[in-house]
């Protein structure tokens, strides 16, 4: 039996992992299943691939998962039920696919350049049955669009991709950084047309926020 599939977590253990970033909320039996798959594939992949530098399931479900989710229940409550995000530089699909778990009728862009990973992300919206989500093989800058919400986490080129995200986003949307604390001074420095309005501190995290800047629009 391949190494990823003897180290698998059960959905239960996944439901218990991701207990401290959902607050009184709980994922249902469906969306459990779905982040069990999406792990699933992740360390299958990740045995060919470097989709992530996390091995341990459990780490991968509280660190990459866990915050994805924290941003959903922060970010989706009061948005429109058909509202329009992009994720950029979404890699291993986070945050977006969690986001997208947590909210299955948000239309979802998940930007990513990179063909290899490209690939797993159209993998893991079918297996995962992610109707509404389509992957944009290119650089964020050659996207026409505009969106409810940008989100951006551990991405390349920090600096340079942010007033990029500022620009894809409505007059009255949001971008949703999730960065360390030193990060957010230059963030608040690039996008001057924005207002941080939160500062959420990441359950379990010694220096990670969830940043949430509003359009001054």
């Amino acid at each position: 039996m391949p190494v990823w599939l003897q180290s698998r977590c059960t959905e239960e253990r996944i439901s218990q992992l991701l207990a401290p970033f959902l607050g009184p909320a709980r994922l249902s039996a469906t969306q459990l299943q779905q982040v069990s798959k999406h792990l699933d594939l992740l360390l299958k992949w990740n045995s060919k691939i470097n989709l992530s530098a996390v091995r341990d399931p459990e780490q991968i479900v509280a660190r990459h998962f866990g915050e994805s989710f924290f941003a959903a229940r922060h970010l989706l409550n009061d948005f429109s039920a058909r509202a329009s995000a992009i994720d950029i530089g979404s890699g291993a699909g986070f945050p977006g696919l969690p986001i997208k778990i947590w909210a299955p009728a948000l239309k979802l862009t998940l930007i990513e350049s990179n063909h290899k990973k490209v690939a797993f992300l159209r993998e893991t919206i079918r297996a995962l049955g992610l109707f509404g989500t389509t992957v944009f093989s290119s650089r964020a800058e050659k996207l026409n669009t505009s969106v409810d919400l940008a989100t951006l986490r551990a991405v390349e080129h920090f600096e340079e991709i942010l007033p990029v995200a500022g620009e894809l986003v409505k007059s009255s949307g949001r971008l949703a950084l999730l960065v360390s604390e030193g990060q957010i001074s230059k963030a608040q420095s690039v996008l001057s047309n924005y207002q941080c309005r939160e500062r959420l501190p990441i359950p379990l995290s010694q220096n990670r926020v969830l940043m949430i800047a509003h359009a001054r629009g």
